[in-house]
Formats: structure tokens, C-alpha cells, sequence
């Protein structure tokens, strides 16, 4: 493991900066939105608008990353993502606050391709697995702490805004000095819509339910747990939780997938986040204390981190290994579009009929895609357990990431002329 690590810690530690300065701000804003009482559904389309940024970069940030280097790339869009961070802070204007969301989106979308080619090129075909482990544990680990910064300073001043700041412009110690080029990020390429969804319809149905459901939760839970008077320590631990659920219950719930009927067990995580979500808005209604809070919403958590990933997998089977990372591409910008849809129709309603309206919608979507997923498996017969591809842990970072993953055919091998690799 150490001989894994040693060639990437300088990267993970950089990328680790980067998603605690990024989680930070990520709950900082809709708490202060709350304190300034702005209504929910005004939140939502400020919250949203990050999906919407994160969805036009995961389409042209590797362009932009191709044409000037990956460590030019990687220092315009960190110094990007951190002066949004401060204008935070120097402006309250909620139409201003939403461009700035759309911003650190792209900006953050276009970093972690940057991060993800050095990892591959850092990743020997054996460690390619270790590697993408380590690398989705240290991102969870990260926007885990991210949230608990809230409580450092106060909440009302500038302070919180300046750390997140400072975390983002610090990530770019470790990474730039990095010497190794990144791959050709041109060899990677999105398989269209069409062609994914005739592979898979499950595939990309659930997919887009994944964004839907955890693009409205993490834009707008603070703003829920805000309403029912929690402090800033119980807004991040309710914020923190569910990440942590997501960390923990991939792997027992991926094993699953591998042994069993890859939809059924799909269908028993989706109905696992129906129930919590019920519960959750009946919690708002009738009160509860934290600590039951927190219970439901770990499992809400565990159920929205798996369900990318197995939908990523189920789409998996059913096209070649050499598309495979083309497969993953097209299905993030699927999740994009539903994280970008997510936050906005939730908020619709959380403005209409209250905070608790944000776990009715997502009760509802979870059903909706449970009833697809059953109508599926009447459609299409099982692929055998032995002929199902593995479950791999993942979280929604770029395709680029996917290259890591032990089920794709590594990245082209690309030479850059003459040029110090230290310029790229």
C-alpha cells in the first residue's frame, strides 16, 4: 500500500485541500441564505446552479485542460474557484451568488479531470484498483471534515468564507509542483445518450435518478435542517452523516450487487431511500431528537452514494470493456443534467409547502425509479451473476477517474515531444 501511495500523495493531499475548501462552502452558503432568510426555492436555484456549472465543465473543461497544459489548467481554474469563494464574501446579491455557483462548478468539474489523468498516469495497470479506493476515500474523508469546518469560526462573519478560500489556493502547492504530465485527455470520449440508454435503459434512467435525488438533498438539506432550528453543529452533522453513510455501506452493498440480481438489489437501496426519506418528513412534522435524525439519514446517505455506482455497473454489463470508459462520460453528464434538475424542482416545492417537502420529493422520485427498475426486470432476463461485471465503489468526479477503475482498459499511453513535462 505504501509503495501504492507514495507516487500520489502529493496529489491526494492537494485534492484532499481542494474538497474540504469545496465542501465548506458548499454548506456555508445555504446556511447564510437561511440566516438572511431567503425563501427556499431562491436557495434552490442558487444551490442548483453549481450542477449546472459542474455539467458544462464535465463537457469543455478537457478541452480547455487540452489546449494549455494540465498545470496551467490546474492553477487558473483553483485561483478561479477561489476568488468565487471571496467574492462570497465581499457581495451578498443572490442573482450574483448564482453565477458564482455556476463558476466554482465548472471550475471544480475541470479540476478533478486535471487531478484524475496525473493519477492515471501515476498508476501502474495493478495498482489502478488501490489507487481509485484510495483516492474515493480521501474525497469522502474530506467532504466529510468540510462540513464540520462550519463550526471553526463564526457563521456570520467573513472568516469561513476566507478559509474555504484559503484551502482551495492551498491545493495548488502540492499539485503544481508536481513534474509528471498528465495523459491525452482527447482519447477519452463520451458515448451518445442514445447509444447508452439502447445498452441500458436502467442504466441511465437510474443514473439521472442519482443526480435528481442527491443534487436536491446536498443543495438543499442544510436549508431542512435549518427550518427545524438545529444549530450550525447539527446542520453540519446532519449535512456530515450521510456522507459518511455513503462511505461505509458502498462496499457491503456492492458485494451484494455482485452475488444477487445487480436490480434487485438496486431496488432494495431505492427503497431504502424512500423510507428514509418518509420518515424524515414525518420527523419534520412531529419532531425528533438528533439523535434519530441522524440514524435516518445516514441510511438516506448509503442509499444515494450507491446508486450511481450501481447503475454505472448495471450499464457495465451491457457494453464493451473498450467503451467502458466512454460509457462513464456519458453517464456522468446524465447525473449532471439530474443534479442541475434536482435542486430546482425540490426547491419549487419546498417553497410552496415547506422544508419537509424536500424528503416528499424524494420520496417520490425514489419510488418513480423504483417502479422503472421492477418494470425492467420484467423486461430483460438476469445476467448471470458470474457474467456481471464487479461493483466498484465510485463517486462523481469525472470519467477521467473511471480510466482508474480495474473493469476499463487503461488510457492511452500519450508522449509529449519535447516538452518539460513540468510545463504541462
Amino acid at each position: 500500500m505504501l509503495l501504492v501511495l507514495r507516487p500520489v500523495f502529493s496529489l491526494l493531499f492537494g485534492c484532499g485541500l481542494l474538497v474540504l475548501g469545496n465542501g465548506l462552502i458548499g454548506i456555508l452558503l445555504p446556511v447564510r441564505l437561511g440566516i438572511e432568510q431567503v425563501s427556499a426555492d431562491i436557495s434552490g436555484l442558487v444551490m442548483s446552479a453549481y450542477y449546472l456549472g459542474f455539467m458544462m465543465g464535465s463537457v469543455s473543461g478537457q478541452g480547455i485542460i487540452r489546449r494549455v497544459g494540465h498545470i496551467r489548467a490546474f492553477a487558473a481554474f483553483a485561483a478561479l474557484a477561489t476568488a468565487t469563494s471571496l467574492v462570497h464574501a465581499l457581495v451578498f446579491n443572490v442573482a450574483l451568488w448564482a453565477v458564482l455557483r455556476i463558476l466554482t462548478g465548472f471550475c471544480i468539474a475541470a479540476l478533478y479531470a486535471t487531478i484524475e489523468s496525473w493519477l492515471n498516469v501515476k498508476a501502474s495497470n495493478e495498482g489502478r484498483g488501490q489507487i481509485l479506493s484510495i483516492y474515493l476515500v480521501t474525497t469522502y474523508l474530506a467532504s466529510l471534515i468540510g462540513q464540520l469546518l462550519i463550526n471553526a469560526i463564526e457563521i456570520e462573519g467573513l472568516g469561513l468564507f476566507c478559509l474555504g478560500a484559503l484551502l482551495m489556493a492551498l491545493s495548488l502547492v502540492p499539485v503544481v509542483l508536481t513534474r509528471v504530465a498528465g495523459p491525452e485527455l482527447g482519447g477519452v470520449k463520451r458515448l451518445g445518450l442514445r447509444v447508452l440508454y439502447k445498452a441500458s435503459p436502467l442504466g441511465v434512467v437510474a443514473t439521472w435518478g442519482a443526480g435528481m435525488l442527491s443534487g436536491a438533498f446536498y443543495a438543499l438539506g442544510a436549508i431542512y435542517a435549518g427550518s427545524l432550528h438545529l444549530s450550525v453543529l447539527q446542520i453540519s452533522l446532519f449535512m456530515g452523516v450521510p456522507i459518511f453513510g455513503g462511505l461505509v455501506l458502498q462496499w457491503p452493498i456492492g458485494r451484494l450487487s455482485d452475488r444477487y440480481d445487480r436490480r434487485t438489489v438496486l431496488l432494495g437501496v431505492l427503497v431504502m431511500c424512500v423510507l428514509s426519506s418518509v420518515v424524515l418528513s414525518i420527523f419534520s412534522f412531529g419532531g425528533a431528537s438528533l439523535t434519530t435524525l441522524l440514524i435516518a439519514v445516514v441510511f438516506l446517505g448509503g442509499a444515494l452514494a450507491t446508486i450511481y455506482p450501481i447503475a454505472v455497473a448495471q450499464a457495465y454489463d451491457y457494453v464493451d470493456r473498450s467503451d467502458m470508459v466512454g460509457a462513464s462520460g456519458g453517464l456522468l453528464l446524465v447525473w449532471a443534467i439530474g443534479g442541475t434538475v434536482g435542486p430546482l424542482v425540490a426547491s419549487f416545492f419546498m417553497g410552496r409547502f415547506g422544508p419537509s417537502a424536500l424528503f416528499v420529493y424524494l420520496a417520490v422520485v425514489g419510488s418513480a425509479i423504483a417502479a422503472f427498475t421492477a418494470y425492467r426486470m420484467l423486461r430483460r432476463q438476469a445476467l448471470p451473476s458470474a457474467e456481471q461485471t464487479n461493483f466498484v465503489p465510485m463517486q462523481t468526479t469525472s470519467a477521467i477517474a473511471n480510466a482508474l477503475d480495474p473493469r476499463t482498459d487503461p488510457l492511452p499511453e500519450f508522449y509529449y515531444n519535447d516538452e518539460d513535462p513540468g510545463d504541462r
